[in-house]
């Protein structure tokens, strides 16, 4: 593996860990790409093929402002509607993992359950309830 291969391979990891760091996060591969998912809900798609890396996200506040860099594009299947952008990365390109991580927090926010956003914020733990198997916050002792 080139050591461009390798970066494109690393920011992979990069972005596919901090997505897994949110709340109930679950992992998926439809279509033969990775999907975080949360609730069953996709949050963010992650492809590296070839000298390539892409990742779509949800941005309803951002994606005009995400819209207007040169490595954006709407993205693709109609999601472009709905405030998904796309971001493509070549080998010999630099990735700005820390901007592409806001996006994804944006993201999990966009489509997260409000129960699980306020986890962000409040900084509290979850837990699931024996009874019911729902997810609620941790209660503060």
């Amino acid at each position: 593996m080139t050591k461009s291969a390798t970066t494109l391979a690393k920011a992979e990891k990069a972005l596919r860990d901090a997505g897994m760091k949110f709340p109930e996060v679950t992992e998926d591969f439809p279509w033969g790409h990775r999907a975080l998912k949360v609730k069953g809900k996709a949050f963010i798609f992650i492809a590296l093929e070839g000298d390539e890396l892409s990742m779509s996200v949800k941005l309803p506040s951002s994606h005009s402002v995400a819209l207007a860099l040169p490595f954006a594009s709407p993205t693709a299947y109609g999601l472009a509607k709905s405030g998904w952008v796309t971001a493509r990365f070549q080998r010999s390109d630099r990735i700005p993992l820390a901007l592409l991580c806001t996006w994804m927090e944006e993201s999990y926010q966009a489509v997260a359950p409000k129960s699980l956003v306020a986890l962000l914020a409040g900084g509290g733990s979850v837990r699931r309830t024996r009874r019911t198997g729902r997810t609620g916050r941790a209660r503060q002792k």
